[in-house]
Parts: C-alpha cells; sequence; structure tokens
C-alpha cells in the first residue's frame, strides 16, 4: 500500500463538549490503580452490561454475541477486515467510515443520500453499485447505514429503512448499523426510529460509539452487537481475533467507567436526557442562524449535528476567496466548521457540518450551567456565540 502525504488541511481540533458527569469521574478515579487493561473483546462484566444496554432498546443479546473496543473507528476496522469485501457509504457518512476500508486497501462505494435525510443510501444506486462491483475484482460485502446521522442531522424515514435493508439482504451484504446517536432524538415522541437489526435480524451487526451518549469525548469506548446465527458468530470471533492481534485495549480505569454508565443508573440517564435537550435546543438554534444567512439546511432531528450546503452563496462566497469546502472550513475555523469533502463529497462542494458542541462552552461552569437550563440558546454565552457566527455569515450574504 503506498504511503500517503500528510493531510495539508488537517481536520479542525473538536470541540471538548458537555462536562463529565462526576458520578463517571468517580468511577475512573477510583479505578485509576489499575494497571491491566481489559481482555480483548471486553471482559465478562462489560459485555453482560452491554447486553442490558442492547435489551433496554428491544434487542436481547447474549455474552457471546457483543464486543467492546477502544472506539468505533477500531471496533469498525476489526469487522470491516473480519468481512474482508468492499463496502458501500451513503454520501455524505461519518467521517470515520471510509477510512477504516481504506486501510485495509477495501474499495469503497459512496452512494448519495436520497433528499429526505442522510443516514442511508439511494436504494437504486445501491443495487447499482453493488452489481458493478461484481464485474471488478473486489464485490462488495457490507452496507453502513446511520439511524439518527452524522453528519447531517437526520434520521431516515422507517419505509426508506425498510427498503434499503431489504434491498441489501436480498443482494447477499452485511448491514452495519450505526446506533450511536440513536437516543439523542430531538423529539422521541414524534420520530419513529426502528432498528436495522429489527427489519434484518440475521444480517445485521450494530455498533455504538458511547462517547455521544453516556462518556465524556476524551473516553473511546464503542460496542458491536452481532446476529444471534452461526454466521452473526463466525463473523464476531473473527473481529475480535483482529482486535486481539492489533493489541488495542481498552484501558482498564476506562472499562471501569464505562461499565457503570452501561448499567445506566439514574445520574447517567437524567445526564443522557439533559443532553438530549441541550443539544436539540442548540441545533435549532444553529439552524435558524444558517438558514437566516440564506444557506440551505434540513431542521435538525437528532444528535448534535447539522449540515449546511453553502451553495446559494457561492457568489459571495468566491468574493471572499472561498470556493470549495477545504476553504469553507478554514473560513469558519473558529466555529468547529469541517467541510463536506471529510464526509465522502466533493471538495468543490460548498458544504459542511456544523456541532452543538462549540456553544456548550469553553469550560465545565458553562457547560454545567448550558446542560441545567431552560432555554440554553438564551444564555449570554451561547447568545453571544450565536451572534458571532451571524457576523461571520452576514459578511458573506448576497448584496
Amino acid at each position: 500500500m503506498p504511503l500517503r502525504a500528510p493531510d495539508p488541511d488537517p481536520a479542525p481540533h473538536p470541540a471538548g463538549g458537555p462536562p463529565v458527569l462526576p458520578e463517571l469521574a468517580a468511577h475512573l478515579a477510583a479505578a485509576a490503580g489499575r494497571a491491566a487493561p481489559e481482555p480483548p473483546g471486553g471482559s465478562t462484566a462489560l459485555r453482560e452490561a452491554v447486553c442490558g444496554y442492547w435489551e433496554r432498546r428491544g434487542l436481547p443479546t447474549g455474552p457471546d454475541r457483543v464486543l467492546v473496543a477502544p472506539g468505533a473507528p477500531a471496533l469498525l476496522l476489526a469487522l470491516l477486515a473480519a468481512l474482508d469485501g468492499a463496502v458501500v457509504l451513503p454520501r455524505p457518512c461519518a467521517q470515520w467510515y471510509a477510512p477504516a476500508a481504506r486501510l485495509l486497501g477495501h474499495d469503497v462505494h459512496h452512494v448519495p443520500a436520497p433528499a429526505e435525510s442522510g443516514g442511508l443510501p439511494d436504494p437504486f444506486g445501491l443495487l447499482e453499485s453493488v452489481r458493478r462491483s461484481r464485474r471488478g475484482p473486489q464485490a462488495v460485502r457490507s452496507l453502513t447505514v446511520t439511524l439518527a446521522d452524522d453528519p447531517t442531522g437526520t434520521c431516515p424515514p422507517p419505509e426508506q429503512l425498510h427498503e434499503v435493508c431489504e434491498a441489501a439482504a436480498d443482494e447477499g451484504l452485511w448491514l452495519i448499523g450505526d446506533e450511536t446517536r440513536r437516543d439523542l432524538l430531538h423529539d422521541p415522541h414524534d420520530t419513529v426510529l426502528p432498528s436495522p437489526a429489527e427489519i434484518r435480524p440475521a444480517e445485521t451487526v450494530l455498533l455504538a460509539d458511547l462517547r455521544p451518549t453516556l462518556l465524556p469525548a476524551s473516553w473511546p469506548v464503542a460496542v458491536a452487537r452481532f446476529p444471534d446465527t452461526g454466521a452473526g458468530g463466525r463473523l464476531r470471533d473473527a473481529a475480535l481475533a483482529v482486535l486481539t492481534d492489533v493489541l488495542a485495549p481498552l484501558a482498564g480505569p476506562v472499562a471501569c467507567a464505562a461499565l457503570h454508565a452501561l448499567r445506566e443508573p439514574e445520574a447517567v440517564r437524567e445526564r443522557l436526557a439533559a443532553l438530549t435537550r441541550l443539544h436539540a435546543a442548540l441545533a435549532r438554534a444553529l439552524h435558524e442562524v444558517v438558514t437566516a444567512a440564506g444557506a440551505l439546511c434540513r431542521p435538525p432531528q437528532a444528535g448534535n449535528h447539522l449540515y449546511v450546503d453553502f451553495e446559494p452563496l457561492r457568489g459571495p462566497l468566491t468574493d471572499h476567496g472561498v470556493t470549495d469546502a477545504p476553504g469553507l472550513e478554514r473560513a469558519l475555523a473558529r466555529w468547529g466548521v469541517r467541510g463536506g469533502h471529510r464526509f465522502g463529497e466533493d471538495h468543490h462542494e460548498l458544504r459542511a457540518r456544523l456541532s452543538t458542541d462549540v456553544l456548550v462552552g469553553a469550560d465545565s461552569a458553562d457547560g454545567h450551567r448550558a446542560l441545567a437550563a431552560a432555554d440554553p440558546a438564551r444564555l449570554p454565552h451561547v447568545e453571544a456565540g450565536l451572534a458571532g457566527l451571524a457576523a461571520d455569515l452576514a459578511a458573506w450574504a448576497p448584496g
């Protein structure tokens, strides 16, 4: 595999996000003297806690059908190595999907998402990519879908999810369902979100990175759930072998905190509810700012991101020297914006992802105030951030 030059435009440093839950910090501190890492795939106790996590979400699971790893990218890398084939991804998709496949030398087929939402490929484009791959040296083996999508912050309609899952399974593909932000629905009473594992249980592996919901951003822990079938067991064993071979241990103290978080005691559930309210309020406020400036953006439904299309502002942007996604990223760097080129889009498209984390606050005191506020968008530091973003975008308003 040829060596790659360093990225001349490295991604902006991510915002820290909400503060650490004190109860989790206490569990981490109590285990700070533990020198031994977790065994590959997670200890029995940790895997049993993962089973409880999935069962509370309507998916009974045995401990021999789950894996735990130090972050979702590591877990996806092990899974794709076990599958050994080309992948289909929606465009746009999470930044960490494609690199794992490319690192393994697997072909990546990006299929545009439907206009209604992100997280899924267009079903006809999916079938065309699969059939075209079978005429080449590397056939598609898997499709990754996202329920509460990063980067768009939208949720696919259930009927589209059913259509795509059925089409993929009928073509013999494994479905990888990223449910990382499924618990961050802004309006859970108005959003129906079935799991791919409910639609095609025998063909679906679920992944969830715990950091956006249960753990701080700097404590990487992810979990996977495999089908209760012979093929599912073999795939799980193969992925575990990869995790074992690459020596990617989960730090012992972090594992102890994750064990507590996965059991979801009251304090953890309350923090998750507060996080959801916070991200929903800040996402609505960001949506108002960017659409008022003339950009296009689907209303956010889940998670902590929005995906903005600045194409209507291409004229004034060009006047300011911004002609592509990397330029857009540089121009809005202080807002933690990431250009669409990081999510599978063409560099020349003027699309970018915004995160609510940039408004949470620069220190833990601001973060705690934001979590506790009835209307976080009215807090002084949040109002100042929104006003600053609005002022920057106003410079690009059509004349």
